[in-house]
């Protein structure tokens, strides 16, 4: 696996002026792959954009290395780059501690008295975003890690984890209207229970809206 990362040029309006929504960013990450595209077989590529320190990055986990040049596209020249991922998933052990960086697309079905499928609708409010993660924890292989609260009366200050963004961008899908997605953006602390699984949610993603720059969670040990 490969995590490459390229800083946005937010300050040159013409050369970004196509990126309104995120179905331009989706199409931004696949042509960064010009090899899969000629030979017809595309991956999943996981994205997300990133704002640090004042500026805007597009963050990109593959399994083939990105064209530096396509992935420069709407990027400050000079700023690519690409590292092996391996190094890391191969060292992750059972108890390790990490911080954390996940921007998801946070949902809950709706399945109304006769209906097999059930209507998919975002978490709104700060409180049920939080728990959508609380409830995926252990399915994904990790704990969030808890700390000690200064308000015992307050369950929400015991978990070592809070809610750093909150928007909603727009896509443009080919049929029908645009639609606005909740993009929620989680940091904090968390434990490794189960190591594949947990590397199966660092690879593959959590939750809805993949492919639009959601799901991808990144990790730097604690130290």
């Amino acid at each position: 696996m490969y995590l490459s990362r390229v800083e946005i040029d937010v300050n040159n309006r013409a050369k970004t002026k196509d990126l309104t929504h995120l179905g331009a960013y989706h199409n931004w990450v696949e042509q960064s792959f010009p090899q899969e595209i000629a030979a017809g077989q595309r991956t999943r590529h996981l994205w997300r954009i990133d704002r640090l320190a004042g500026k805007k990055y597009l963050l990109v986990l593959s399994e083939s290395v990105p064209d530096l040049d396509q992935l420069v596209t709407y990027g400050v020249a000079g700023t690519a780059m690409t590292k092996s991922y391996d190094r890391l998933l191969d060292s992750i052990h059972e108890g390790q501690i990490f911080q954390f960086r996940l921007t998801a697309n946070p949902t809950y079905s709706i399945i109304k008295p006769g209906q097999k499928q059930g209507r998919v609708v975002p978490h709104i409010t700060v409180a049920q975003q939080r728990g959508w993660l609380e409830k995926r924890a252990e399915k994904a292989g990790f704990q969030i890690v808890k700390q000690e609260s200064v308000d015992s009366d307050d369950p929400e200050s015991t978990l070592a984890f809070d809610i750093v963004n909150r928007e909603w961008p727009m896509l443009h899908r080919k049929a029908g209207h645009g639609v606005r997605l909740s993009r929620v953006t989680f940091e904090g602390l968390l434990r490794v229970a189960d190591v594949d699984e947990f590397k199966q949610t660092l690879t593959k993603g959590l939750g809805r809206e993949k492919a639009f720059g959601m799901g991808l969670m990144t990790v730097i040990p604690e130290a």
